[in-house]
């Protein structure tokens, strides 16, 4: 069952996706109430799993991680013991950004971001390559970001 959010939330939801650093007084001041509901607010949407968290958003030019490629992985056993292992060796992989479970052709999609190609290509080769139960991969490297929410 979904929580009823009403307007405000939403506002604080929104406000707070764009700058999670907002001073609570200014955030109250956007929404139209005092320090004290806006904060009780928050905390409510925290506990109900809404809010999840506070993170940075890297730059991932910056730190020098331009190279984006996708990948597509196919398994040799979808059954649950085999999903629950790739699952769980994928997480241990600090370069994969995004993995995803595919319904189609494939079954996983994975978001992978390195320093250049040398560095994607040891990674297939010595972690990706390495995953259990893991049949096959096509991997399609990105030529440009055209959207893309912080790294």
């Amino acid at each position: 069952m979904s929580p009823k959010l009403d307007q405000i939330d939403h506002r604080i939801i929104e406000a707070l996706t764009a700058n999670a650093r907002m001073p609570l007084t200014d955030l109250a001041k956007n929404v139209g109430l005092s320090k004290t509901p806006v904060a009780a607010r928050i905390k409510r949407l925290e506990a109900e799993g809404i809010i999840k968290g506070y993170r940075a958003v890297l730059s991932a030019v910056s730190l020098g991680l331009t190279h984006v490629t996708y990948v597509e992985a196919k398994l040799t056993d979808t059954r649950e013991k085999a999903l629950s292992a790739f699952n769980d060796a994928v997480r241990l992989i600090p370069e994969v950004e995004e993995c995803y479970m595919i319904s189609g052709g494939f079954d996983y999609l994975l978001k992978i971001r390195t320093q250049g190609m040398p560095e994607f290509r040891a990674l297939m080769a010595e972690r990706i390559s390495t995953l259990p139960y893991l049949a096959s991969t096509s991997s399609y490297v990105s030529m440009e970001a055209i959207v893309e929410v912080g790294f």
